[in-house]
């Protein structure tokens, strides 16, 4: 079992990329925040198995943290994450760059991407896709990768992604993987790590929730009823609050009136401290 390379400045990553793409490689990036867990494992495996090439960067953004939010206890152990990605079989390089190598002295840009990042997260973090778009666009910019993947748990992340590079005529393929979920049907993400073990029991409830709104909608819920019966059954099963429980467009987030287009359910709610978020297609 190989542990790939671990690199940290944007310099000796794009020097390791062009050697790679001079050999004509094609080239992976997963981005990610560390702390992977198997759903970001199975991103890796995917991204390998189309891709001769794959780089894991790892990077805690503080451009997508409030004051208030958890970035400082948001959980950072390179060395786990390096074992695990070694256990895939997949991973090339790491690149795990310090805040100052990504957001220098001096440094005044953000981007801001509107479209689908309206309503929902952006309701309750204004801040955040302004700077997941910063950060991606940042490490697109750096590897230059032929193809890069995010997980649909991240919704509407993935699709201010997508807006995101073919506004800037980025020539990077932007994939999505389904949900990975753990055998109660939680979806896996690193904040499940902050549960106490009731908190876990009620988290499984969840996606359950969905499940059974997506069910009263394909029989002919109203939109509206739907989602009020989504948000005051999180509630019974002991979340303590709910930021939004609502049917959007699938391609487009848009709120709708029916089921004539692709449509998708997402929710946001806390138990304790803990934010979960998840969706499902209708």
């Amino acid at each position: 079992m190989t542990k790939p390379e671990i690199v940290t400045s944007i310099a000796d990553l794009r020097a390791r990329v062009g050697k790679w793409r001079a050999d004509g490689a094609r080239i992976g990036l997963v981005p990610t925040m560390g702390a992977l867990h198997d759903g970001h494992l199975s991103l890796v495996r995917e991204t390998g198995s189309v891709c001769r090439k794959v780089v894991v960067s790892i990077f805690v953004n503080p451009a997508q943290f409030a004051p208030h939010e958890d970035f400082d206890r948001y959980p950072r152990n390179l060395e786990d994450d390096t074992a695990k990605l070694a256990s895939t079989g997949k991973a090339d390089l790491i690149f795990a760059p310090t805040v100052r190598e990504m957001y220098p002295a001096g440094f005044a840009t953000r981007l801001e991407v509107a479209g689908p990042s309206a309503g929902l997260e952006t309701d309750f973090r204004p801040h955040f896709f302004s700077g997941v778009a910063t950060v991606v666009s940042k490490l697109l910019i750096a590897a230059m990768p032929d193809y890069t993947i995010f997980g649909e748990k991240d919704y509407q992340q993935l699709l201010v992604i997508r807006r995101m590079v073919a506004d800037l005529a980025l020539p990077i393929e932007i994939a999505g993987a389904a949900i990975l979920r753990g055998s109660d049907g939680l979806a896996m993400s690193s904040r499940n790590a902050y549960l106490k073990p009731d908190e876990r029991i009620i988290a499984g409830r969840m996606n359950l929730i969905l499940k059974e709104t997506a069910m009263r909608l394909k029989h002919g819920d109203p939109i509206n009823m739907a989602e009020a019966f989504a948000s005051a059954a999180l509630l019974e099963a002991g979340f303590s609050s709910i930021d939004y429980a609502a049917v959007r467009d699938a391609e487009t987030l848009q709120p709708i009136s029916d089921l004539s287009r692709p449509a998708r359910i997402l929710a946001a709610a806390k138990i304790g401290t803990t934010r979960l978020i998840d969706n499902m297609a209708v």
